[in-house]
């Protein structure tokens, strides 16, 4: 039986690469219908995990087995003077949906975040027919924002 006491939160080490890579790939394909390129995402997820200044992958771990994800990088505000963190790459295995896994990576990350008193702000962007994760963010207390995002690429 679950027991979601049993789980723990820590940074993600170089031994979770097969397993985040894995997360990154599901997420994308579950949550934009994008299959990603297996080698280019890999030495993404190894860039990431190799400079912390960039961002850092959080995860929850269960049983010794990866069951959640969330990617942190960072904006700096001057309107605030302080850091906004963005949580990206957020994934939980769907044996362990809707049984606390995200909520506590959250509370973990938010801890943290107050403890620091350099970060002001927590954001996320989701996907507009993304219904799941909009309910969930919002049980949370994350509000939308109003904000578009616009990208190009270069």
């Amino acid at each position: 039986m679950f027991d979601p006491s049993k789980i723990k939160f820590r940074f993600a080490s170089q031994q979770d690469i097969p397993t985040v890579v894995e997360f990154n790939k599901n997420m994308a394909l579950e949550t934009e219908s994008k299959v990603l390129d297996p080698d280019i995402l890999k030495r993404g997820v190894q860039q990431a995990l190799a400079k912390p200044e960039l961002c850092r992958y959080y995860v929850a771990e269960y049983m010794q087995a990866v069951i959640g994800q969330v990617m942190i990088t960072y904006e700096w505000s001057d309107w605030r003077n302080s850091t906004i963190w963005w949580l990206q790459s957020v994934y939980v295995h769907p044996d362990y949906r809707a049984r606390g896994v995200f909520r506590g990576l959250f509370q973990h990350i938010a801890s943290i975040v107050k403890e620091s008193q350099e970060t002001g702000l927590i954001r996320l962007y989701v996907k507009g027919s993304n219904n799941n994760g909009q309910s969930v963010y919002q049980t949370l207390g994350f509000d939308s924002t109003g904000y578009l995002v616009f990208e190009r690429p270069v």
